[in-house]
């Protein structure tokens, strides 16, 4: 029996339908390692996303759970995106994920492999995650 609407039940397929695409990914990747929060930030990211992509994707994120919108502390006309603990509890694949690619294409940044010469667990990372974010700051910072 499907669940909630989902294609299936398999846990992949799950993860899949959450996090939408790549997009979505690059905008979780963007606030947790390059300490972004506003559209503004998000749109200067080098994959060069279009507006409407942005927003849509953004929407679903929140709608999904992963991110939560606040106001901007210091400017009121900005929305500040930040993860929220289903997002955070992401960081540990999107590690993976860099890992990965950087095995298969060494043409790719290696900061994932900074992060697991850290030697660190799930845990610990979602820990450090969780500091990051209440500092405001990218979990770079706090590693």
């Amino acid at each position: 029996m499907k669940g909630k609407g989902f294609r299936s039940n398999c846990p992949i397929n799950y993860g899949l339908e959450m996090i939408g695409d790549g997009w979505s990914l690059l905008v979780v990747r963007d606030i947790i390692f390059a300490n972004k929060h506003t559209f503004g930030e998000f749109i200067q990211s080098e994959e060069g996303i279009a507006r409407n992509i942005l927003s849509n994707r953004l929407n679903k994120l929140i709608e999904k759970g992963m991110i939560k919108k606040e106001d901007h502390v210091s400017d009121k006309r900005k929305d500040y995106y930040q993860l929220t603990e289903k997002g955070i509890r992401l960081v540990p694949v999107l590690i993976e994920l860099s890992l990965w690619s950087s095995e298969q294409e060494p043409e790719t940044a290696d900061q994932a492999n900074w992060i697991k010469k850290a030697s660190l667990t799930n845990e610990e990372l979602i820990s450090l995650t969780h500091i990051a974010v209440n500092a405001g700051k990218s979990l770079f910072d706090v590693i």
